[in-house]
């Protein structure tokens, strides 16, 4: 079957999917986005979360054909890409957060953790959130390398209000 699905703003279609794949696999082998990342493939560890229709889900357990005709974004998505002058190629503030506060170790983690950090930063809507509700936040998302720590951080950071000029 077909699946069109507009990915990070783009009407994108893929050919001869079969109905058990899924919209990770979509995403990774057929349209050439590799950021959301394959590792448990039971929505345990949350490295595969992208935005469906604005919901940050594990598109490891997304049919790709529930995708049809959605919105999906993924962790490419978030940058603009417009200003690679700002010396991160266009980077989100979530993005810049995390490589500011060292959050980043192996990766394999960074993408599902973006996701929903930058969904939890646009829920707090200007305010920082706290520990526990970062902690909560999160909850869906493994990470083996960084003690979390350096995540938090991170979050609090992007969540900071920059203060105009």
């Amino acid at each position: 079957m077909r699946v069109n699905v507009t990915v990070n703003g783009r009407k994108m279609a893929a050919d001869d999917v079969w109905e058990g794949e899924s919209l990770l696999y979509v995403l990774r082998e057929r349209l050439g986005l590799p950021g959301a990342k394959n590792a448990c493939e039971q929505g345990e560890c949350g490295s595969c979360t992208v935005y469906l229709d604005g919901t940050p889900v594990c598109a490891c357990l997304v049919a790709a054909g529930q995708a049809e005709g959605r919105e999906v974004v993924t962790v490419e998505g978030l940058a603009s890409g417009d200003d690679p002058a700002d010396g991160e190629g266009g980077l989100h503030d979530v993005q810049r957060a995390f490589l500011a506060a060292g959050a980043v170790q192996c990766g394999f983690c960074t993408p599902g953790l973006i996701v929903q950090a930058h969904a939890l930063v646009e829920r707090a809507a200007g305010r920082v959130p706290d520990d526990a509700e970062i902690r909560e936040a999160l909850a869906g998302n493994l990470c083996r390398c960084t003690g979390y720590e350096k995540i938090l951080d991170a979050v609090r950071l992007a969540a900071t209000p920059t203060p105009s000029p």
